[in-house]
């Protein structure tokens, strides 16, 4: 399978592109590395970036009346309104981009776990949150793949991630000359993939496709965007992985041995019990798929997400983490 669609995505500057942390220090990122060949990477440092200089006194998020400010330590200066301005230009100026990769834990970039605290004096946290410029990310980019390197060592986080931007980049690139017959092969090629994220989406995508209403072709390419972006918003379960996977040995259950049957229901109980990944049991359908030339299944995303390479990124040095 080509992968033409090169995802675009938004990544700090520090993870491996530019010693422009505060203490002038880089942070190469195996899972940043890894997809180098593969995307197009846009990075951004919002401290640096306001001018803040390399190296700085760092920046930590204060709870001030109420509301969560950005101030320098050592200095007092507060820069949240030099961010939040940042913001603003940064990604209004990025056009279209299918995910973001950001620094965890910082006061600026981080998505969830950046450090609340109750002043400059030296206290404990009072809670976490999101970043100054990762919360306008959020908030602008609510359905988009939007992940810290962090939570990007764990298989599942990773693996959910690689499916959205790799989707999203293709229906970007498609969309530009798409006819409605595009938008029903993709929607074909992608329905077994879809239906492990969940029935509800997948049947509201497949009733945008059959545009009964006959809305103009635009209309439909937007309204299909925004549902194919909220429809991958979860990870899947596993309960639904196994019911795609055991649609899927349908289309074999006349053509393989009892034996073979067998082997792959016990693969699939070591799957629901946390014993394998989920790439073992898609890699016996794969197999299937190839020895009897299975059309249908030939095309689909959910045997074909990603790029054969990135299903090694954990031979690179990513962590691995099966079911956190």
């Amino acid at each position: 399978m080509g992968w033409l669609a090169r995802p675009r995505i938004v990544v700090s500057r520090c993870l491996g592109f530019d010693s422009c942390r505060w203490n002038g220090a880089m942070i190469p990122d195996d899972f940043v590395e890894a997809l180098k060949p593969f995307v197009e990477y846009h990075t951004l440092c919002p401290e640096s970036d306001i001018g803040l200089g390399v190296p700085r006194n760092p920046v930590r998020i204060v709870s001030s009346s109420g509301s969560l400010r950005l101030v320098q330590q050592g200095t007092n200066r507060d820069v949240t309104e030099d961010l939040l301005a940042f913001a603003d230009r940064s990604l209004t100026a990025l056009g279209e981009v299918d995910g973001f990769i950001l620094k965890s834990r910082s006061p600026s970039c981080g998505i969830k776990d950046s450090r609340v605290y109750p002043g400059m004096e030296k206290a404990a946290a009072l809670r976490s949150s999101a970043g100054i410029f990762g919360g306008e990310v959020l908030r602008r980019f609510p359905n988009l793949a939007i992940e810290d390197e962090g939570r990007l060592n764990n298989d599942r986080i990773w693996d959910h991630f690689l499916k959205r931007v790799f989707t999203f980049a293709k229906f970007r690139e498609l969309k530009k000359t798409a006819q409605m017959r595009d938008l029903v092969q993709f929607q074909a090629e992608n329905k077994l993939m879809l239906m492990s994220y969940g029935q509800v989406e997948l049947r509201n995508l497949g009733r945008i496709v059959a545009n009964r209403e006959g809305y103009p072709l635009d209309v439909t390419k937007g309204e299909y965007e925004k549902h194919l972006q909220i429809a991958m918003t979860k990870i899947p379960r596993d309960t639904a992985n196994i019911n795609v996977l055991m649609h899927a040995m349908g289309f074999f259950s006349e053509r393989i041995s009892r034996e073979e049957k067998e082997f792959f229901l016990d693969v699939l109980d070591k799957y629901r019990l946390e014993r394998i990944p989920l790439s073992v049991p898609v890699s016996l359908v794969k197999s299937w798929t190839i020895r009897f030339d299975q059309e249908y299944l030939k095309p689909q995303t959910f045997l074909n997400p990603y790029p054969d390479e990135l299903s090694g990124i954990l031979g690179k040095g990513v962590a691995r983490d099966l079911r956190r």
